[in-house]
């Protein structure tokens, strides 16, 4: 079969179960780095730490600065039995847009209780399936959501979240909440090698992308143009529209942080490869072949197989490349996921 990258079925490939990380590193920071020469095709094994060994001064990284939120809430039906809603954004006063388990049992008119003092009504079924839930409490709603809700780990981690990732499934630099799922590339940073990036000359921007559960869902379509992309909203500031214009004018490189910070970019450039002050929603689908104007570098965790995480990759790395490098990490050991190690792309 020719594989080109063309068909979802060409990003099929087989992981052991054990390197999926159930848990992140003992120490953040202490990943490996897999680095992909796009040019020649070389791969080498690395520490993470040594980032800032491969980049220059006058780049600039780009970091996202979303914040993970306790989206999740474990309740219970009106009968007593387990119930789940996952919170998936604001729709202004007490209504969300949720995600829910059992989907058959919570139609509209039904009630999830979290606590005595904090449940959710099923107001209605969106176009997606998913439901408008109304948030009941004596509390401030996002009081309510951070004294009940739990740490919204990856469906890939089959434990229980613990208080551990409240810390480990965020980013050192998370700001603005808003975000279900960590821009997991970040979450290798920590304040020492971001001090000696910055001391080498490497300039920072923050993004913001709020990554919503859509990120974890496969592509089912034979044909990718067939999916129907996952919505998320995005907000390029002016004071980092002006550092990487300046930075791409003077010859640096701009290295994107993870895919999230990938469809930022690539959303927000303009024709003319100019940066300019943005915030809107996206559904970019990035996938061979696509053309980058954006983007120079890329750092990125391991993704699933037929994902739109995967295929992005692809359009950065080349298809071939990419498997290829897949398959090394595979044979050399790499942690995958959200809690795994990471790849750079150069």
């Amino acid at each position: 079969m020719n594989r080109d990258g063309s068909r979802t079925s060409h990003y099929d490939f087989d992981l052991p179960v054990d390197r999926v990380a159930q848990f992140p590193a003992e120490r953040r920071g202490e990943s490996r780095l897999l680095v992909v020469n796009r040019s020649t095709g070389e791969i080498e094994h690395k520490d993470f730490a040594e980032l800032a060994d491969l980049m220059p001064a006058g780049d600039a990284l780009v970091l996202n600065t979303t914040r993970v939120f306790r989206a999740r809430l474990l309740g219970v039906r009106d009968n007593g039995t387990p119930a789940e809603v996952l919170l998936l954004r604001s729709l202004g006063g007490l209504e969300w847009e949720a995600m829910v388990h059992p989907g058959g049992k919570l139609k509209p008119g039904r009630v999830v209780k979290f606590a005595d003092d904090f449940n959710a009504e099923i107001v209605a079924t969106t176009e997606r399936r998913t439901r408008v839930v109304r948030l009941n409490t004596p509390l401030e709603i996002d009081d309510a959501i951070e004294k009940y809700g739990h740490i919204p780990l990856p469906p890939y981690i089959t434990r229980t979240d613990q208080p551990a990732d409240i810390e480990r499934y965020q980013t050192i630099y998370a700001k603005e909440s808003g975000s279900v799922a960590a821009p997991t590339a970040g979450l290798h940073f920590t304040p020492e090698l971001l001090d000696r990036l910055a001391t080498k000359g490497v300039r920072r921007a923050d993004v913001i992308l709020h990554i919503g559960a859509g990120t974890f869902k496969p592509v089912e379509t034979e044909h990718p143009a067939d999916h129907v992309m996952h919505e998320e909203s995005y907000i390029l500031p002016a004071r980092t529209a002006v550092v990487l214009n300046d930075t791409r004018s003077k010859g640096g490189k701009i290295w994107a942080v993870g895919t999230t910070s990938v469809r930022t970019l690539e959303s927000a450039v303009g024709e003319d490869g100019m940066f300019r002050e943005k915030s809107s929603d996206t559904r970019i689908f990035i996938r061979p072949p696509y053309e980058f104007r954006g983007v120079d570098r890329l750092i990125t965790n391991f993704h699933l197989p037929r994902s739109t995480l995967i295929m992005l990759v692809a359009a950065f790395a080349g298809f071939e490349l990419t498997m290829h490098a897949y398959q090394e990490a595979i044979a050399e050991g790499y942690r995958f996921y959200s809690y795994g190690d990471a790849m750079a792309v150069i």
